[in-house]
């Protein structure tokens, strides 16, 4: 699982305006546009490129505002 990947995922489901390739992996992910809607569309990727799933106690807006806290996620996850 790498960090490449996650970016993929979110290029493929964030609808972001931006480069999602110009952000750092500390980036704000809804500063850069992605919305709430984009951010379960992007859970729902992420669970499928993955082959996990996300527990409710994950389900929060703080898991998925950047590249780096999804990684600690699936990290967390598939530990």
């Amino acid at each position: 699982m790498s960090k490449q990947q996650i970016r993929q995922v979110l290029k493929d489901h964030g609808k972001f305006s931006a480069n999602i390739d110009s952000l750092a992996d500390d980036a704000d992910l809804y500063e850069a546009g992605m919305t709430s809607h984009a951010s379960v569309n992007v859970m729902l990727a992420l669970e499928d490129a993955f082959d996990l799933e996300f527990p409710d106690r994950m389900l929060k807006r703080s898991v998925f505002e950047s590249i780096d806290a999804i990684h600690a996620a699936i990290e967390e996850l598939t530990a």
